[in-house]
């Protein structure tokens, strides 16, 4: 079983517009998610397109440093969740000298793809207890 995670932080998109996003690729195959993202009309798709991409490709790296066999259609987002960033204060100027802010959000997004893990019957063991 191969597992890759991959996470952008402080990235410019509000956690809440991303959250919308990444709801729609959680349980998904890996290449039904990036199909998904590239046509998705949000500005969030397109980051968290190229976070997917990148956690292929650090499963092909592990898969090829463990000597294991991977195919692209194997893998599926396990998980994938958005947090919150640090927020950037701004001030624009308004009417009679007031000062309104403004609160950039940023987030930090992570992706775990993951392969379904194949059960392998165990070897049958009987144990005999001993009588007394």
């Amino acid at each position: 079983m191969v597992d890759s995670i991959a996470r952008v932080r402080h990235i410019r998109v509000t956690p809440q517009k991303a959250r919308r996003v990444v709801a729609l690729i959680k349980g998904k195959q890996a290449q039904e998610a990036l199909a998904i993202l590239k046509f998705a009309p949000q500005s969030a798709s397109e980051p968290i397109y190229k976070l997917v991409a990148s956690a292929m490709a650090n499963a092909r790296v592990a898969a090829d440093k463990n000597g294991e066999y991977l195919d692209d259609k194997d893998l599926y987002v396990k998980n994938a969740y958005v947090d919150e960033g640090t927020t950037l204060k701004r001030f624009r100027p308004r009417a009679q000298g007031r000062a309104f802010q403004i609160k950039k959000r940023t987030s930090h997004i992570t992706v775990e793809l993951a392969t379904p893990e194949v059960e392998t019957a165990a070897p049958a063991t009987t144990s005999k207890k001993a009588s007394k």
